[in-house]
């Protein structure tokens, strides 16, 4: 299989039809960003397109004539080859297939079959990690050589984080345990276990060199940031007090901030310890912070560290943006300075900027429908 892969350019031979009642918008069954977030792919009941985050618009798209459904597109940075896994309805491909699309050719160059249905996939320049139920499985990209399998926990989401830096891969999965991550660094060949939450695993995110992980339960009350070489927490931060359903976390590429979707319709941004620039501060806060609350996440009543329940010495996300509740939101960090973008599932895109002193609201700099693109 040849990966000459080269940067996907728009064709003009691509642009969108009209939406008519006899051709209504297609039904939306997957959203992913690429590695860097600078674009995001859209899998649907008829195929799958690709969009630019920032100038928002559509690169391309891919309409099947049978079937159509695509319940996992992963892209390649902005390359012509995507992981596609069919799905929905009328499945283009047979759900237990990874399908290796060059979209260059218009066709399929490659496939991994499996005896269960793919929940999700993960790309890097020289990987392809296929998720299953309960198992991972590890390829070599140029040759689709197996290099190695891993036993999880019942996985129906597909969770997995693997590391996009130059250096060696970190990937991140849930363990044999309720509540439990594993951590495989492949260059030092060491496999790390990380008793993260109580209950089960509902979300995690890496940052791009592997070196942090920010980890979910089901309960979406906490999230907890740990160091994946040792495994030590670094920084527990609340999102509320409410039990919710943790959809998206999503680091800077600095590492200075964390994004957090979930079920409550808010998306929140926290400040992360031990980087430059960011608000918090490793350093008990003392009374002269408590002033600006604002830009300090941590309660008013942190002095009482010990003796009030843990609610109150709590660390609060310094910037909100609220959204409608019961959709599912995807969130990265955006290439601008300060914004992050929101995908949701019924299609909406969200570019907003968040104030990194003042913290509160963040303000909308966009809107857009994802099905309906504007066309050029």
């Amino acid at each position: 299989m040849s990966l000459n892969s080269e940067e996907i350019t728009h064709n003009s031979d691509r642009i969108p039809e009209s939406q008519t009642p006899a051709n209504p918008p297609p039904s939306l069954l997957h959203l992913s960003f690429n590695q860097d977030h600078a674009c995001f792919a859209v899998g649907t009941d008829r195929g799958f397109r690709i969009l630019n985050c920032d100038p928002f618009r559509e690169i391309f798209r891919r309409d099947f004539d049978r079937g159509g459904g695509v319940a996992v597109v992963e892209m390649l940075f902005r390359c012509n080859i995507l992981a596609l896994v069919g799905g929905g309805p009328d499945p283009q491909y047979p759900p237990n297939k990874v399908m290796i699309w060059d979209d260059h050719q218009s066709r399929c160059i490659g496939e991994l079959s499996f005896r269960s249905d793919v929940r999700s996939v993960r790309l890097r320049r020289d990987r392809i990690i296929v998720v299953l139920e309960q198992k991972i499985f590890v390829y070599n990209f140029a040759d689709l050589k197996l290099m190695h399998q891993i036993e999880t926990i019942a996985n129906p989401k597909g969770l997995c984080a693997v590391s996009q830096g130059a250096g060696s891969m970190v990937l991140v999965c849930p363990g044999l345990q309720k509540g439990q991550v594993r951590i495989e660094h492949y260059a030092s060949k060491r496999t790390k276990f990380v008793m993260a939450h109580d209950s089960r695993i509902a979300c995690f995110a890496l940052t791009q060199d592997g070196h942090l992980l920010a980890t979910a339960s089901s309960k979406g009350t906490l999230v907890r940031i740990f160091n994946t070489v040792d495994g030590t927490l670094r920084q527990e931060v609340r999102r509320g007090a409410d039990r919710a359903e943790i959809y998206s976390l999503a680091f800077s590429s600095n590492a200075q901030w964390l994004a957090v979707s979930s079920d409550k319709g808010t998306v929140h941004v926290f400040g992360l310890k031990g980087n430059s620039g960011a608000q918090v501060k490793d350093t008990p806060r003392i009374a002269s912070d408590l002033t600006r609350t604002s830009s300090s996440p941590s309660s008013s009543l942190s002095l009482f560290k010990g003796v009030l329940p843990k609610y109150f010495s709590s660390e609060w996300s310094v910037a909100q943006f609220r959204l409608v509740e019961g959709t599912q939101y995807i969130v990265a960090f955006g290439h601008q300075k300060n914004t992050v973008v929101i995908l949701g599932m019924d299609g909406s895109f969200y570019r907003c900027q968040f104030d990194p002193v003042n913290g509160g609201e963040m303000s909308q700099l966009e809107y857009h429908n994802c099905l309906k693109p504007p066309v050029f």
